[in-house]
């Protein structure tokens, strides 16, 4: 019976090396960001850490991490596209992109608890996540947007634009995180 229990509050709280894990991808979430090429939404590498995260940490591991980043980012600190902090950018015309990776990291734990941990699973939540998120950040960027824009023109701008790119971050990070794995224990 105290097995039991002592299994169950495992699987519920956080142990220290998932904390200290979801904090370095945070930083590393922080990093890719800060690597961008200017647009209405900005081309960043935020994807490319938010997958990592899913294939090294699994979804609570990832979205602990990136729950971190936008709270830091919230805070003020500087850890959004272009070196930009504070719940500005969050509440901008971007920030439905950066809530929608969490929601991203949100669908991934949820199919993870669904059907396990597979790589298989993995990509299909993620790619799932990902439409997720340019509806959620796409709806957000008309919404919050000064100019009438369109659906059309938000799907031309914000988009389109990122839907081969992500895609091969994905590739890259299931490339890299097998590669990780193989030299260290992360799970």
């Amino acid at each position: 019976m105290t097995e039991t229990i002592k299994n169950d509050q495992r699987t519920s709280s956080l142990t220290l090396r998932e904390m200290i894990l979801a904090a370095m991808m945070a930083a590393v979430t922080a990093a890719c960001a800060w690597i961008s090429i200017p647009a209405a939404v900005p081309f960043t590498l935020h994807t490319f850490a938010v997958f990592c995260s899913i294939l090294l940490l699994g979804g609570r591991g990832a979205s602990l991490s990136f729950l971190t980043y936008l709270l830091l980012g919230a805070a003020g600190v500087p850890v959004f596209a272009g070196f930009k902090g504070g719940v500005g950018v969050i509440i901008g015309t971007t920030g439905g992109y950066l809530l929608g990776l969490l929601l991203m990291t949100l669908i991934c734990l949820a199919v993870e608890k669904l059907f396990g941990r597979h790589l298989v699973t993995e990509i299909i939540a993620m790619i799932f996540g990902l439409f997720v998120c340019y509806a959620f950040g796409t709806a957000w960027f008309i919404h919050v947007s000064t100019n009438a824009v369109t659906v059309k023109q938000a799907l031309k701008w914000c988009v389109i634009p990122f839907i081969i790119p992500d895609l091969a971050k994905l590739v890259l990070a299931v490339a890299v995180t097998s590669r990780i794995k193989k030299h260290i224990r992360v799970r």
